[in-house]
């Protein structure tokens, strides 16, 4: 006995086909499927489900991070100078802000417009993991003691927190729109715009910085339980972006027509957007440059981690020669090792994060 959804958007109920014929692989769709929504098995996008499992093995607690030092040098006024807890505060408003904007758009949208059942399983791990990185911020919040009415409103008083907060929002209300259906060209393509806006952008560039800065920190022993924690949310993001690209890649092979020269010159322009707004959040956030970095050094990074997402989804790179000057990151971030940081093995786990990794 077979089941299908009445609809691929906002089922009401279930229809139970006697004698239906069993799905195929080949019936399997990333959008627009063809197949029975609950079929997980037989698998099609076996990168999907191995991208699942190892987010599973990746587990982690924001709790289970020891903030004592980072509690002692924040309450001592002569830990830290004005510049180094702005950009602490700053991080954590904008983090706070956006993570909750993923898991929404998570939730409430993507999951709904992926019909694909592997795809749509690493959608609720990465939906887990953003819950975690909300928590994660609100337990830094409540161990410094913050004011946390003033860093959860950071996207509505701060200029520059608030321009990529806005710039998000206006990718992800068409998902959002409860009569918003895939299935026409004009609305694939509007999709397919909002995942690169999502994954491309918002995740993959508009984190960059405030992942610099704070590890930066970690690197010279301050703040070191906040960049530990922020050091686990990078690798959660590295797995997000990367399972992102796949599937808009994947939408692409499977709906060439949408990939036209006119989308592709806008998803260009998306981009260019993209990094002027995270080079703007870096200059609010840095203006007199602290850890031996400055505003205008993330200009180069941001223009090399552009080209790095440009040759990712299969776009001509924007900014020829950029380089990235920060090559102690490639310690915690090594952008040349996305696609493979989960081919090491975690083989050790417990509280306190420490981990060790098999090669």
């Amino acid at each position: 006995m077979a089941i299908s959804m009445q609809s691929m958007s906002g089922a009401t109920g279930l229809e139970f086909e006697m004698g239906a014929a069993r799905v195929q692989v080949d019936d399997k769709k990333i959008i627009n499927c063809r197949a029975d929504l609950n079929q997980l098995v037989p698998f099609k996008y076996q990168w999907a489900w191995k991208k699942y499992l190892d987010a599973c093995a990746n587990h982690w607690m924001p709790n289970e991070i020891n903030m004592a030092a980072d509690v002692a040098l924040w309450r001592d006024l002569a830990g830290l100078t004005e510049d180094e807890r702005t950009v602490i505060m700053r991080n954590l408003g904008f983090f706070s802000t956006a993570d909750s904007l993923v898991a929404n758009n998570l939730v409430l949208a993507v999951y709904r417009h992926i019909t694909n059942p592997e795809c749509r399983q690493y959608l609720l791990r990465q939906a887990f993991e953003e819950a975690l990185h909300t928590h994660a911020y609100q337990y830094v919040i409540e161990s410094l003691g913050m004011d946390e009415a003033a860093v959860f409103n950071m996207y509505r008083e701060v200029p520059s927190v608030a321009r990529k907060a806005a710039w998000s929002l206006k990718y992800t209300q068409s998902l959002g729109d409860p009569t918003f259906k895939t299935g026409t060209p004009e609305n694939d393509q509007r999709l397919l715009r909002d995942l690169i806006a999502f994954y491309v952008i918002f995740e993959g560039i508009f984190f960059y910085v405030g992942f610099t800065q704070v590890l930066s920190m970690g690197r010279r022993n301050k703040m070191t339980g906040t960049a530990e924690q922020f050091q686990y949310i990078l690798r959660d993001e590295s797995m997000h972006l990367n399972f992102g690209i796949d599937v808009i890649n994947q939408i692409k092979i499977e709906n060439p027509h949408l990939w036209t020269e006119e989308f592709k010159r806008e998803a260009i322009q998306m981009i260019h957007e993209g990094v002027e707004l995270e080079y703007a959040y870096a200059v609010d956030t840095m203006p007199r440059g602290i850890l031996g970095l400055n505003a205008e050094m993330f200009k180069d990074y941001l223009q090399f981690i552009a080209n790095r997402r440009c040759a990712q989804i299969g776009l001509e790179q924007q900014y020829p020669g950029a380089s990235n000057p920060f090559p102690w990151m490639s310690e915690i971030m090594d952008l040349k090792k996305e696609k493979n940081f989960f081919e090491t093995r975690v083989i050790e786990y417990q509280t306190g994060g420490a981990l060790s990794w098999d090669e």
